[in-house]
């Protein structure tokens, strides 16, 4: 039999090792939420500025599409009548480095030289144009070689008359194109094939290098905004260690949880192998009486606990728990081999009767026979063994051939608490039981239930029709006895002939009790 110490050192290995891999899933799901997290709020900061970008260059170049018609009302007139407002003009849109009037594609009027005669494809190749354009290109009048973004109007269907605006993106390059590190390292505008950048000035081309582009276009003019950035992923992953201690402390936090929530159940399965190995349960009985001849003519083996850690722990606290942690097998293993060892203490008599509850799950793979054969037939009893099988257990482990070699050892079947469980007909027709043990619910019932007294004389007709012996539990009254006597029911059991006693107890309360009837 395992020893204590070696079930506390598996239970353990066990309990430690749950914990450790909800540590190392509490790290990683901290990290894996931080790092999910951060990365949609990089996606979020980055989508919003180069939005704000976006944003900023739209309202500058909104005021020149308002005041358009005012422009293009000033092309033709002379430059001595309106230079002044043409000047006032600039003035008013603020971030215009000079308006230019064009007549039959030459630049006779600015607001910032005033009246000239210069061809406009000299200073911009591209222009004049028949439709709108905004471009990036170089100034070749006031600051020559400084970059400007143009925006321009034709004024006639063939595109030779029209204003030219000359904004300065160099001036509010700092302004709309900031980068913001470590998160965007450089913002870039984009006019037609040419991009803008705040220092290296006009390319063709973007060079990222080691960075992403994530570009927003205007829905309102012809450019977009570009920038460039690691990337939201590769920066979460960066921050990653700055989440470490947040990561460390959520482990130890879920696996001290852990810790506590495993001392629950699976603690209880371990007590109760600790139990098993220190032999803490203790055998009673309960006597069974024939009330025709008043005498008793066997016990069934209950197990009580006394737990040297807890106190006492009732049977209906750890039978279930047993049950679903797999350890029923062991307690009754434990009991028919505690019981075959002090069968001494009953009397030395074939009809006399020693029930052991089994569950149905011990009938597996011929197990019960196989403890039997280790653990009770090995002590050659002369007493009759009654295994009680509870009707609440399935049935479809208990094959026939099984209660047939139960029978060929002289080994007795009792379906134990019969009508309270989820047994039909068939489990009779099946198992063809030796015993029928009515529950103690039908027996309280006598006198005070209708519909209990009924089902209880149902079962009663059945056991006699069926020619099964009859056992009724439970019986407390003398009124209860003689309405089972009176039935047909001879054998009893319960607190009206005695509580159930530690088995050392028994011969004492037998020679006391065959003493009474002398």
């Amino acid at each position: 039999m395992q020893t204590a110490q070696w079930i506390i050192r598996q239970y353990l290995r066990k309990r430690i090792a749950v914990c450790m891999v909800i540590a190392v899933c509490a790290f990683a799901l901290t990290l894996g939420t931080r790092f999910i997290s951060q990365r949609g709020e990089n996606q979020k900061q980055l989508d919003q500025l180069t939005a704000h970008s976006v944003e900023r260059l739209n309202k500058i170049l909104q005021p020149l599409q308002s005041r358009r018609s005012d422009m293009l009302a000033l092309v033709g007139q002379p430059c001595q009548a309106i230079h002044l407002p043409l000047r006032k003009l600039a003035v008013a849109l603020q971030t215009v480095r000079s308006i230019a009037l064009v007549k039959a594609g030459k630049l006779y009027c600015s607001s910032a030289l005033g009246a000239r005669d210069v061809a406009l494809h000299s200073l911009q190749p591209q222009l004049p144009s028949r439709l709108p354009l905004l471009a990036l290109t170089l100034d070749h009048s006031l600051i020559v070689g400084t970059p400007i973004l143009i925006q321009w109007y034709p004024a006639s269907d063939d595109g030779q008359d029209g204003v030219m605006v000359s904004i300065n993106i160099d001036l509010i390059s700092n302004i709309i194109l900031e980068p913001s590190p470590p998160l965007i390292n450089r913002i870039s505008l984009n006019v037609g094939d040419l991009n803008y950048q705040h220092g290296p000035g006009i390319n063709n081309a973007l060079s990222p290098g080691d960075d992403k582009i994530y570009t927003r276009t205007s829905t309102a003019f012809p450019f977009s905004i570009s920038a460039l950035s690691p990337g939201p992923a590769r920066l979460a992953l960066r921050n990653l260690i700055t989440d470490l201690p947040l990561a460390i402390i959520m482990s130890v936090l879920f696996t001290w949880i852990a810790w506590l929530a495993t001392a629950g159940r699976l603690s209880f399965s371990r007590e109760i192998n600790m139990g098993i190995a220190g032999k803490e349960f203790s055998l009673y009985c309960q006597p069974q009486m024939d009330a025709r001849m008043q005498r008793c003519i066997g016990v069934e083996i209950l197990l009580r606990w006394h737990n040297p850690r807890v106190g006492w722990v009732e049977p209906d606290v750890f039978i279930p728990i047993a049950e679903t942690q797999n350890l029923i097998i062991p307690l009754t293993r434990y009991v028919i081999s505690e019981t075959a060892k002090k069968l001494h203490l009953f009397p030395n008599d074939r009809a006399f009767q020693i029930g052991i509850n089994v569950a149905a799950a011990h009938f597996k793979h011929g197990r019960l026979l196989k403890d039997l054969q280790q653990h009770w037939f090995s002590y050659q009893p002369v007493q009759q063994l009654t295994i009680e099988l509870t009707e609440r257990d399935a049935p479809h482990d208990v094959s026939y051939p099984l209660r047939s070699e139960l029978g060929n050892h002289q080994v007795k079947l009792a379906i134990d608490d019969f009508g309270t469980g989820n047994s039909s007909l068939s489990w009779l027709e099946m198992l063809h039981p030796d015993v029928l043990k009515i529950d103690k619910a039908f027996t309280a019932a006598i006198g005070t239930d209708a519909v209990n007294s009924a089902v209880t004389d149902i079962i009663i007709a059945l056991g006699q029709r069926l020619n099964i012996e009859l056992i009724a539990e439970g019986v407390e009254t003398q009124e209860q006895a003689l309405y089972l006597q009176r039935h047909g029911v001879h054998l009893l059991q319960g607190y009206l002939f005695s509580p159930p006693m530690p088995l050392a107890d028994f011969p004492r309360w037998l020679a006391e009790n065959e003493a009474e009837k002398v």
